[in-house]
């Protein structure tokens, strides 16, 4: 589990954007409520939850500082 600050990466971010699998889900209209991931996925949903709390991201931290 990270602790601290998380190491951005654009492969991943625009990976994650462009994905064949999130295209399909979306046009298809399979889409889950907010806050309905751990029906979805329970062990997922557990591990982000954790991940979440014990680690923050840098952009989300520059941007307090310079508001």
């Amino acid at each position: 589990m990270k602790f601290g600050i998380r190491t951005p990466s654009l492969k991943k971010r625009i990976s994650a954007r462009t994905s064949l699998k999130r295209q399909i889900v979306h046009r298809a209209g399979l889409k889950m409520p907010r806050g309905y991931g751990w029906l979805r996925n329970p062990k997922k949903y557990a591990y982000n939850k954790v991940y979440n709390r014990t680690s923050f991201d840098i952009f989300k931290l520059l941007k307090k500082l310079f508001k």
